[in-house]
């Protein structure tokens, strides 16, 4: 996080407490993206299965890193994953991905996600980065597999270590939300 923090300044200190849910997020990107043709703002588009209150406190972490201060120009847009649509992955810059771990496996709303977006954005969006966390009750491994499986196939690089939390998220688990939030959104922008 330090890099993060020192790229965006003394004041985008963490606040993975109770962040207000809509901003976004920036972490470890190597280079950045390209911006689609005539857009002005770059657009982090998290989709995002969100059943607990786990879940919750994890997707805030995240929505409140990419709306850090100090990172100007993204536009933060929030989809579940039910509602997101091929529309938005292509109107979209970067991807973070949030979900359970349901049974050693995605939510079925994540898998459902993919099954809607895979062949429609299939070419176009290969090579953007993204980002995942996931929340498990003891095991995540299977969960982070699949997505890894689906985001090769998608042709997306990943642009951030990913984030395993399993329990209960203590404090350390909300900074490194925060921080995947920060670097993606922030390596759209610079």
């Amino acid at each position: 996080m330090g890099a993060v923090l020192s790229c965006l300044g003394a004041a985008a200190a963490p606040r993975p407490a109770r962040a207000a849910p809509g901003a976004g997020g920036r972490a470890g990107l190597r280079a950045r993206p390209a911006r689609r043709q005539g857009a002005s703002v770059a657009t982090l588009l998290i989709v995002h299965h969100t059943p607990s209150p786990n879940c919750q406190a994890l997707l805030e972490a995240v929505v409140s890193g990419a709306g850090a201060d100090g990172i100007e120009g993204v536009d933060v847009v929030r989809r579940p994953a039910l509602a997101a649509t091929a529309g938005d992955v292509l109107a979209a810059d970067a991807y973070l991905l949030g979900t359970p771990a349901n049974l050693g496996y995605m939510s079925g709303a994540l898998k459902h996600f993919f099954d809607q977006v895979y062949y429609p954005c299939l070419d176009a969006t290969r090579g953007r980065p993204f980002g995942v966390y996931v929340h498990g009750g003891n095991d995540v491994t299977g969960a982070l597999r699949a997505i890894d499986a689906v985001t090769t196939g998608l042709g997306w690089r990943r642009a951030a270590e990913a984030v395993a939390v399993t329990g209960e998220p203590d404090r350390a688990d909300l900074e490194r939300c925060w921080e995947l939030g920060a670097v993606l959104a922030a390596g759209l922008v610079g």
